[in-house]
């Protein structure tokens, strides 16, 4: 008979217990900042069809739902980098992606 399972373990533990979880973790929320830094100034619906994606040491991604949102996006990448600096967010490229791409 296998040996029963120990406690569950909360999901905040087991990240920061772990050094490449926990590193994830931090990206996430710095990806979810970044995007409530930016939420305010999406124009319309564009805020429902708009994800924060993943961030990395060569930028950070901005996810669309489709092409259109996209290109709507990449019109407003200047007033976006300009919020993230008024938020003392640290300068990184902004790539905008559309969703399952």
């Amino acid at each position: 008979m296998p040996d029963r399972p120990g406690p569950a373990v909360p999901l905040a533990d087991a990240l920061d217990a772990s050094e490449p979880l926990a590193k994830l973790a931090l990206r996430l929320r710095e990806s979810a900042a970044r995007f409530a830094c930016i939420r305010g100034h999406l124009p319309g619906s564009l805020a429902q069809q708009a994800r924060p994606g993943p961030i990395d040491t060569d930028g950070w991604t901005l996810l669309a739902d489709n092409a259109a949102v996209a290109a709507k996006l990449r019109q407003l990448v200047p007033l976006f980098q300009q919020q993230l600096a008024l938020g003392h967010h640290p300068e990184l490229p902004l790539r905008v992606r559309v969703r399952g791409r």
